[in-house]
């Protein structure tokens, strides 16, 4: 512990002569810990760790049960049992006691096989750490970089001197490198410098925000505007098929002529009509009362019925199109207005 105060005691009179020289000292930090467990590797290894280790606990929890259970019936048992034969399972059941602790010791101790599983599967990214915090130091100027999650206390840490995020996007720019192609590789290296003069410009940082957020609102409006096109696609779909299911019925004479259940323009409903009391069946021989059949609907009339539908469609969309810009339009004004006033 005193080894840890004289360091950063040691550390703060350096930081003091150099500012006394002129020159600013830059300090930053790292959070091991939060860096290894967003590295996609070392979560999925961790997590077959875990698995290894929770099967060893159910080997030590069964041994427990055993000598358990040999305890339970050596104390029932022992008043038929000879001084010999109590002995010998006294005996029996220490050897299985210090075998359990041997084997708990061998798998969950400081020196055990999970330590150091844990160690050798830290390492490989540690070292990438290390090299990932030391092209970051030299790159931008940093005097001392440490480790929140080390032995060394830090009473008080500001969050803008956090470097874990930039660490973490160099070690997955180098995971991902591997597999891109030319073009893409030329796209993230203009990625790349974004994000690294956000982490030198905090103010940038809260405009990048800002596009983040209208790019993510603007991409929920596009997935809006498809699933309603989707969804009225469907209903004319199911319009248009019950449409036709109806002039076929007519056809084949197995439904009365009955207007059909969706509304039918005023024109194409007169037209039918008309043709309706034109065609009227010939009088039979013994005198009966000619009838009247009710004709299926026309092509011409279902042309008519589609183009009204599709024309409130257009309608309707179009007037969501205006809202949309007119929303959009004010959005900007008021961006405008708020950068302005920043400005100033």
């Amino acid at each position: 512990m005193r080894k840890q105060f004289l360091f950063i005691f040691l550390a703060l009179i350096v930081a003091n002569t150099s500012q006394a020289q002129g020159k600013t000292t830059r300090i930053g930090y790292i959070d091991m810990e939060y860096i290894l467990e967003n590295v996609s590797d070392y979560k999925e290894a961790k997590s077959q760790l875990e698995q290894k280790a929770q099967k060893w606990k159910q080997e030590v929890e069964a041994k427990k049960l055993n000598i358990n259970n040999l305890k339970e019936s050596l104390k029932t048992e022992k008043a038929l049992l000879t001084k010999e034969l109590i002995e010998e399972r006294e005996t029996e059941i220490k050897f299985l006691e210090q075998e359990m602790m041997d084997y708990q010791q061998k798998q969950f101790g400081s020196d055990g096989n999970l330590m150091r599983q844990k160690a050798a599967l830290a390492k490989p990214i540690q070292d990438q750490v290390f090299t990932a915090v030391q092209d970051i130091a030299e790159a931008k100027n940093y005097d001392f970089v440490f480790d929140k999650s080390s032995d060394l206390t830090m009473l008080f840490s500001n969050k803008r001197f956090d470097i874990s995020d930039q660490v973490l996007r160099i070690l997955n720019r180098t995971e991902k490198r591997e597999q891109l192609t030319k073009k893409q590789l030329k796209e993230q290296e203009a990625k790349e410098n974004i994000e690294n003069a956000i982490d030198e410009n905090p103010a940038m940082a809260d405009r990048q925000k800002a596009l983040d957020e209208k790019r993510a609102a603007r991409e929920k409006l596009i997935q809006d505007r498809k699933l309603e096109q989707e969804a009225k696609k469907k209903e004319y779909d199911d319009r248009r098929k019950a449409l036709l299911e109806e002039r076929e019925a007519k056809k084949n004479g197995t439904v009365s002529g009955t207007a059909p259940a969706t509304a039918v323009p005023a024109a194409a409903t007169d037209a039918a009509k008309t043709s309706s009391t034109a065609k009227t069946a010939t009088p039979t021989a013994t005198g009966a009362t000619p009838t009247t059949e009710q004709p299926a609907m026309t092509k011409a009339e279902e042309r008519q019925l589609l183009y009204e539908q599709r024309k409130k469609e257009l309608e309707e969309r179009r007037k969501k199109i205006l809202e949309e810009r007119e929303a959009a339009k004010k959005a900007k004004e008021a961006e405008t207005q708020k950068t302005n006033t920043t400005n100033n």
